[in-house]
């Protein structure tokens, strides 16, 4: 079997990610998730946050890990052997912007594949930055990311 990354900020993660990530330990050896060192976001959590935070999230599934990058996805995966970018697609937006870096990548690395996975329905409407905004303004996220996160988002608003 095949082995894959899942590259992202992750800043922090949710259920949307987790629900790809699982998804795809499913059809690979193995998947590293791949947690974007330096990210031109504002970002709530340093890079070992979101490690630590996608890892106890994961820690069930044996034949994934998390680890940080820095260089550009494509040639992470090499870097580890992999030979697919996995990628989580919403409706609409997302399609454009991941279409277009499934190119790109394409061009940098034409022997690694870019795999989209449709993220669930329950998740369509899942990202991030809506996740932080939302819990600045007070509002309910605890069905939207694990009970560590919600936590270590509390934290981080106090």
């Amino acid at each position: 079997m095949a082995k894959a990354i899942y590259p992202g900020s992750f800043d922090p993660v949710h259920n949307g990610h987790l629900d790809i990530a699982i998804r795809a330990s499913k059809l690979f050896e193995k998947l590293t998730v791949a947690v974007y060192d330096k990210p031109l976001k504002n970002l709530m959590f340093n890079t070992n946050e979101r490690i630590e935070m996608f890892s106890e999230s994961i820690k069930d599934y044996k034949n994934i890990e998390v680890v940080p990058f820095t260089e550009l996805a494509p040639n992470f995966a090499r870097k580890i052997n992999a030979e697919f970018i996995i990628r989580g697609l919403r409706a609409g937006f997302d399609f454009e912007q991941e279409f277009e870096m499934a190119l790109m990548w394409r061009n940098l690395a034409p022997d690694i594949d870019v795999v989209c996975m449709m993220s669930s329905l329950s998740y369509q409407f899942v990202f991030s930055s809506r996740i932080k905004e939302v819990a600045k303004l007070g509002g309910k996220i605890d069905n939207l990311v694990p009970q560590l996160v919600l936590k270590n988002i509390n934290k981080k608003l106090i």
